[in-house]
């Protein structure tokens, strides 16, 4: 190793950017980006792309803020050639926004995701879709090429306007799909849109209709998603929606029959004493939608809805309440009456879940005046008061609690073959899958990842889009290239130096936080060694040492 000449020594603290530059040419996305946008600009778009997504992935500054951002960095190192500071003024960087939105973002983004699917062998024969709002302060009075504007807030900021994100999945979480949306867009209307073209998309990565299944939330159940799907033999996975009746007749059915297949626990992280695993049941069934029958696998979880609970709850109180009302306060003056009355509340109370008991108290009534002190004192006559108890009906309510802990999954995979590949157990954990498109939006929507959008212009904003789902493609697969060297490998060192299955990206930039290069003239090394732990990560990763001291 050449030894630095002590003269002009300048030190960077480059973090894990080398790795992220380093996963960003296996995608290449700066000779992407410059074969797709024609530009003579004095910075070309692929180096102002990467120099974006490098920022995106290490906290993120405002896009105004970019050059003061490079003053400090290696460029060379970091981008491939030594880049200007001043080249990353924000009109520049507007310029490169508006020449990529010329050309197309979804076009540049396909291309991208093309070349990260091929390149990491990726499996896309089960997609992931559903949208996400992205909430916007300032006016934004305009509505190309999207309507930013007032909708249902999935933010809970309904004094906001915003925005729709779209985005489609594979293997679980890696985007390849990706498109803001009107702020007021149906969710309904957006998947039936998607599947109009889904089988030419998919045609473009070498995948076949009816070689892949399309995964997503309830809003896809409408009739004309459903005649969609069928009609161009687009294979399906969905929940179906509590507001159909036969979502609750097949719950109903199938805990009257208790014919469940117990399949246990899906959880892949550790259980804990105040966060037990969920335990699953499944009973597969069919339902008929418009005419057709589809496949609906009822799912039970020990780990009860408890919205739904509540609002069992809520039901059972009333209903007592409406028994206890019924209940005379007034006494009787024969004590058959009282039995009768308190006869017809037991039988009135088996419809309400409540099992109603009574008994009868016998009340002395006496004459007018004071008692004699010297014998005992007789009564007139006696009255009768009815006293009931109301308590819950085990057996009556256990089929309630169960219904309120089922749902419904609904498929059109009923062929012979597609029962044998694809079980109840294993379509309830594609299902689940469902949870890793939400961990991308809980990134896009990171404060840390993304300050508030205040661009002028809705075009530049898609474009900002774009940046950050490079980057989200970027950050997955290196999660993705982590966790099948586990697989194979065993475990690595995670938080607080205990070993881990599960490492993620966020993880692995805290490893690399204190990383610094020396450089002098053209001639890099590292402060010091590398940690036995960063070693770990880098073998994880499969990237080699010499990426943080060479261009």
């Amino acid at each position: 190793m050449e030894t630095l000449k002590t003269e002009n020594l300048t030190f960077t603290q480059v973090q894990h950017l080398p790795i992220v530059k380093h996963y960003a040419r296996k995608i290449k996305l700066v000779e992407t980006l410059d074969a797709m946008v024609d530009s003579q600009m004095q910075l070309p778009p692929g180096l102002a792309v990467m120099a974006m997504v490098l920022d995106t992935l290490s906290g993120r500054t405002p896009l105004y803020r970019l050059k003061e951002a490079f003053e400090e960095n290696d460029t060379e190192l970091l981008l491939g050639q030594e880049v200007e500071p001043e080249r990353f003024c924000d009109y520049n960087l507007a310029r490169v926004l508006d020449k990529i939105y010329e050309v197309g973002t979804q076009q540049i983004f396909t291309q991208i995701a093309h070349n990260a699917i091929g390149c990491f062998s990726i499996d896309t024969s089960k997609l992931h879709y559903d949208t996400t709002s992205i909430s916007v302060y300032g006016d934004y009075e305009m509505t190309e090429p999207f309507n930013i504007t007032y909708g249902h807030s999935k933010d809970k900021r309904p004094d906001l306007k915003q925005f729709l994100v779209s985005m489609l999945c594979v293997d679980r979480d890696i985007p390849i799909i990706g498109t803001p949306e009107d702020g007021n867009a149906s969710d309904k209307s957006l998947n039936n849109r998607l599947l109009a073209g889904i089988s030419e998309h998919m045609a473009g990565h070498g995948i076949e209709p009816g070689a892949f299944i399309y995964v997503a939330d309830a809003a896809f159940v409408t009739k004309d998603n459903l005649a969609k799907a069928d009609g161009q033999k687009i294979k399906f996975l969905s929940r179906l929606p509590a507001t159909y009746k036969e979502c609750s007749r097949v719950i109903r059915d199938t805990v009257a029959s208790d014919d469940w297949t117990d399949i246990g626990a899906l959880a892949k992280t550790r259980p804990t004493a105040k966060r037990p695993a969920a335990q699953y049941r499944v009973s597969d069934r069919s339902v008929e939608l418009y005419g057709r029958t589809y496949r609906a696998i009822v799912v039970h979880s020990c780990a009860h809805d408890k919205r739904r609970q509540k609002r069992l709850d809520r039901i059972l109180e009333q209903k007592r309440k409406e028994l206890q009302a019924l209940c005379p306060k007034d006494t009787f003056f024969c004590e058959a009456d009282a039995r009768q009355t308190g006869e017809g509340l037991r039988a009135a109370s088996r419809g309400s879940y409540h099992r109603l008991e009574y008994t009868i108290a016998k009340i002395p009534r006496y004459g007018r005046g004071r008692p004699p002190a010297d014998k005992e004192r007789t009564p007139k006559r006696f009255d009768y008061r009815l006293e009931a108890v109301i308590s819950q009906d085990p057996e009556a309510i256990e089929p309630l609690r169960t219904e309120a802990g089922c749902f419904v999954l609904i498929c059109n995979l009923i062929e012979d073959r597609d029962l044998a590949d694809w079980p109840a157990d294993k379509l309830l954990s594609l299902y689940k899958d469902q949870n890793g498109i939400e961990k991308n939006f809980g990134f896009l929507k990171d404060p840390v990842i993304v300050n508030s959008i205040f661009l002028k212009k809705p075009h530049r904003i898609e474009v900002l889009g774009l940046i950050l789902l490079i980057s989200l493609l970027i950050w997955r697969l290196m999660e993705r290239s982590m966790r099948q060297h586990i697989a194979s490998a065993g475990a690595i060192t995670g938080w607080k130096h205990k070993p881990t299955k599960r490492p993620t990206s966020f993880m692995m930039t805290t490893k690399f936080l204190h990383v610094l290069v020396v450089t002098s003239s053209s001639h890099r090394q590292l402060a010091k060694p590398m940690t036995t732990v960063q070693l770990e990560y880098l073998e994880a990763l499969n990237v080699g040492p010499d990426v943080f001291t060479s261009p």
